[in-house]
């Protein structure tokens, strides 16, 4: 899936990713030699308007099948895809009946609360024991959001609202989606690599996103300026962490003011970062970027912006698209390095040994490790 991607809302439609463009071999991977794949917090599963009344959804994320549904009333709940009956995918077929999700085989009927099965149409008495496995989940900021932690323990912290979504202040102005072949660590720790800044994203997001050319010479007259600090925020909120970041840019060595901006980016768990951007001029606004495991290494990252509505729509596409070009550069670095569990480092990359320390509570003991790949040929 590398390069894959995929953009939907108002900022329109762009070509997928060349097939042709290189793609290096990977050094051979040892399964200890990486973090557990799914560290516990929460994760986007779905746009709130992707799950109407009355409607089912299937689901596959974090290793696991899942079934969405909303009751008629507007309650969203998460269970396993599968019926402990005799093993049918409630997803695919199944049905809202009150609060409760319906199987299609043989109708059995589970509440959306705690799972229990409540109405088996050919039976006398519904056992006790009957009931399917239910997830935490909530909806916040216009997503549906699922808890995932490998002890089965409940959320231990909530997701925060962005106040000038609920009040309208800010608006929906378009997403992007892209897939990631990459451990899900990679990505946030980018915020503390701020060393990377300068040499990946310094040259001009006009040259675009394929590292062959983005040093042209035809786009030299154009550079980005950054200036980052990175830190873990102290409890409460010790599963959050900031980074503040300065933006300029030079036009033929002069900077150009129009272009500076002021952003804080802060990450909520492993998989949530709400990026505020501040401009003296063109208003304020947040990208509210996800990243959700689909299988160990491969992540679903959405980012959605929402900006001032008193603000020409084109402001916050041309945000979303320059944002998007240097996410991409950042996407081909992924898609191809390896996790070094200990790096070679020196002493100015002293903040992503700090990340890596603060990103080690999202897992636990019993969290799910790779298994270790079989010797011959079977499967």
């Amino acid at each position: 899936m590398a390069g894959l991607r995929r953009r939907r809302g108002e900022v329109g439609s762009l070509p997928a990713a060349d097939p042709r463009l290189p793609r290096l071999p990977r050094r051979p991977r040892r399964p200890g030699a990486r973090p557990p794949p799914y560290p516990n917090g929460w994760y986007r599963v779905l746009d709130s308007a992707q799950l109407p009344p009355g409607t089912v959804r299937s689901l596959s994320l974090l290793g696991e099948h899942l079934a969405a549904f909303r009751t008629r009333d507007g309650q969203a709940h998460v269970v396993d895809a599968y019926c402990p009956h005799l093993g049918a995918n409630l997803a695919a077929g199944g049905r809202v009946v009150g609060d409760c999700i319906e199987c299609p085989f043989h109708g059995w009927q589970f509440r959306g609360e705690d799972g229990k099965c409540t109405s088996i149409p050919y039976a006398e008495k519904v056992p006790d024991f009957a009931k399917v496995r239910t997830w935490p989940c909530c909806e916040v900021n216009g997503m549906l959001l699922l808890w995932y932690h490998c002890d089965g323990t409940g959320p231990t912290w909530a997701v925060p609202e962005q106040p000038q979504i609920a009040a309208k202040e800010w608006v929906f102005r378009g997403q992007t989606e892209h897939f990631v072949d990459a451990h899900i660590q990679e990505i946030p720790e980018n915020a503390a690599d701020t060393a990377h800044l300068a040499f990946l994203h310094g040259p001009s997001f006009l040259s675009g996103s394929d590292l062959r050319y983005t040093k042209s010479k035809v786009w030299d007259f154009m550079k980005h300026v950054w200036k980052a600090e990175w830190q873990p925020e102290p409890e409460p909120n010790q599963h959050c962490s900031r980074m503040l970041l300065q933006h300029t840019a030079t036009v033929f060595g002069k900077r150009f003011p129009l272009l500076d901006l002021s952003v804080s980016a802060r990450q909520v768990g492993p998989g949530l970062v709400f990026l505020i951007f501040e401009h003296a001029f063109l208003g304020h606004g947040v990208i509210l970027q996800t990243v959700t495991p689909l299988e160990p290494l491969v992540q679903n990252v959405v980012h959605k912006i929402y900006y001032q509505k008193n603000v020409p729509a084109i402001v916050p596409k041309f945000i979303l698209r320059a944002e998007c070009v240097q996410f991409e550069r950042d996407i081909t670095i992924w898609n191809n390095k390896q996790y070094l569990l200990k790096p070679l480092l020196v002493r100015e990359d002293a903040s992503i040994q700090k990340h890596r320390r603060w990103f080690a509570q999202f897992y636990s003991e019993k969290s799910t490790r790779p298994s270790a790949p079989k010797e011959g040929l079977d499967w």
